[in-house]
């Protein structure tokens, strides 16, 4: 549990640390460096746990992780890095949190999963708590903050979605094998579409512990954050680690408050609020029904 609880650090505090760094390259020139960097790293992974460079795979699940990666990579990590730049730390956080209800309206959609009047009930409380969060922005005119925070929503989505379609991979294949061909196909594109960005950047702007804040936040916070939260639920489950998560918003906005001077309005806090109860009525109802019974 202490290795959870540190990760929740880590993860709260990048999100200061990214917008710092995408300031200095841009996002652009940032997903350049992370996608010369998680490649490699999905490499000497598959060869340490696998003994080959690229394990081989059925034709049909190759193809499907070409999907995945564009999805859960070239999309997701894309439209988040955009997003967190026009945006705040503490605003992407929230927005980020509401995965849980996308993940459970998508199984709804697929014919996989009944939602309880109670369950329905914590995805309208969460989205009216989103549409608090955001009110300050729209009402106030800040356009740019405001359409970041939308397109962190559509992230959200897409990764939502991903979670659900990875299963039956992660089940044939295992989470290492499946994270090391999502990264190394889902990150070539952006690696090439971002080249101009990587290039035009101002790498001459990033002292010693930028360098190593840029690392922290590729190495540490993203590839072996995941690697690590996979562990995690396998020692731990699922049930026991996924509330966790709740806590990385307040961990998120104290980093941002403390270290950029970021300021919440009690409206900014009370949608908030509410948005994380309604996500944990959504993931969590149908399960004490079931345990009450």
């Amino acid at each position: 549990m202490l290795v959870a609880l540190v990760l929740v650090v880590i993860w709260g505090g990048n999100f200061t640390l990214q917008k710092y760094l995408l300031e200095l390259l841009t996002p652009g020139g940032f997903l350049w460096a992370r996608y010369l960097i998680m490649p490699v790293c999905a490499l000497l992974m598959l060869r340490w746990r696998f003994g080959h460079w690229l394990p081989p795979l059925p034709r049909k699940d190759l193809m499907h992780m070409v999907w995945l990666g564009f999805i859960g990579h070239s999309l997701h990590v894309g439209l988040v890095t955009y997003g967190v730049h026009w945006s705040t730390a503490f605003s992407s956080s929230v927005i980020l949190a509401c995965g849980p209800i996308l993940t459970l309206l998508i199984l709804r959609y697929q014919g996989l999963e009944r939602l309880t009047a109670a369950q329905m009930s914590g995805v309208a409380l969460a989205f009216g708590g989103v549409l608090m969060f955001l009110s300050d922005k729209l009402l106030g005119g800040h356009w740019r903050a405001g359409g970041g925070d939308l397109i962190l929503l559509l992230a959200a989505s897409l990764f939502s979605y991903y979670t659900v379609a990875v299963k039956p991979l992660m089940e044939r294949h295992g989470p290492v094998l499946t994270m090391g061909y999502a990264t190394l196909l889902g990150g070539l594109p952006v690696l090439l579409l971002s080249v101009p960005a990587g290039l035009d950047a101002n790498w001459s702007a990033l002292g010693f512990w930028a360098w190593v804040g840029l690392f922290w936040s590729i190495l540490v916070s993203a590839f072996i954050g995941w690697l690590a939260w996979g562990w995690i639920n396998n020692v731990r489950g699922v049930a026991r680690t996924a509330p966790l998560m709740y806590l990385m918003p307040p961990v998120a906005g104290l980093f941002a408050w403390a270290l950029s001077g970021e300021h919440y309005s009690w409206i900014k806090l009370a949608g908030a609020g509410v948005t994380l109860l309604g996500v944990a009525m959504a993931q969590y109802a149908g399960q004490i029904k079931w345990r009450l019974r």
